[in-house]
């Protein structure tokens, strides 16, 4: 009796010792799962929106800046602008906003001003061109732009960028209360679709916490994001 009372004592202080370490696995698991389960979710609505259907006749585009590479729109950047140069020699928009400022990567020009030069030289007419030269974020991409619209009073506005980057901008664009809007985004053959989605998890990971903090109001809108 003795005996078989000892190994039970002994195995119930091998549990308690293995508790803490039983506790840890279970946590790190669960994190674990959320963040598969928070990536799937996220991926879920950047392949989910449905970004290349057909657009109607709006006021104006704004295009969406990314790098500028010495000063000239990068290989990316120049796809946003010819798609957006289509939608300008369809008639589906009558003004391009350019919106972007310094990118931080050397160039002098802010990438407003390097897309400015990119159209010109397709030959779109300079006045057709607003510029928006502050930004460094997609909030702030879209929160200027409209301001710019508004100054101009051009009301249905289309957002133009690539089809990665379209639901997380429809979300700040409803967040920003564009009244008329659409997003058009074109498909990319110059960039690696596996890294661009994994960064717009990060990003768009970012964006939801930023948006919750906003409606909370420990964010103000006024703040970087």
């Amino acid at each position: 009796m003795n005996t078989a009372t000892g190994r039970r004592s002994r195995t119930r202080k091998r549990m308690k010792k293995n508790r803490p370490w039983l506790l840890l696995f279970r946590v790190v698991a669960w994190i674990i799962c959320a963040g598969v389960f928070w990536c799937g979710y996220l991926l879920w609505l950047i392949n989910g929106f449905e970004a290349n259907k057909p657009v109607a006749k709006a006021d104006a585009g704004i295009v969406l800046g990314a790098a500028l590479w010495n000063d000239v729109p990068s290989p990316a950047l120049k796809e946003r602008l010819n798609f957006a140069l289509l939608l300008y020699e369809s008639g589906t928009v009558d003004k391009l906003i350019l919106s972007g400022g310094h990118d931080g990567n050397g160039s002098v020009k802010t990438e407003a001003e390097g897309m400015r030069d990119y159209l010109i030289a397709k030959g779109i007419s300079a006045d057709k061109l607003l510029l928006e030269k502050k930004s460094t974020s997609t909030y702030e991409n879209l929160s200027f732009s409209k301001l710019i619209a508004e100054q101009h009073k051009l009301e249905k506005l289309i957002v133009i960028t690539h089809d990665y980057h379209a639901a997380r901008s429809n979300e700040i664009a409803k967040k920003l209360d564009f009244e008329q809007f659409q997003v058009a985004a074109t498909k990319s053959k110059v960039l690696n679709p596996v890294y661009n989605e994994s960064r717009e998890v990060l990003a768009f990971t970012k964006w939801k916490v930023d948006s919750l903090l906003l409606a909370l109001g420990i964010r103000s809108s006024d703040s970087a994001l």
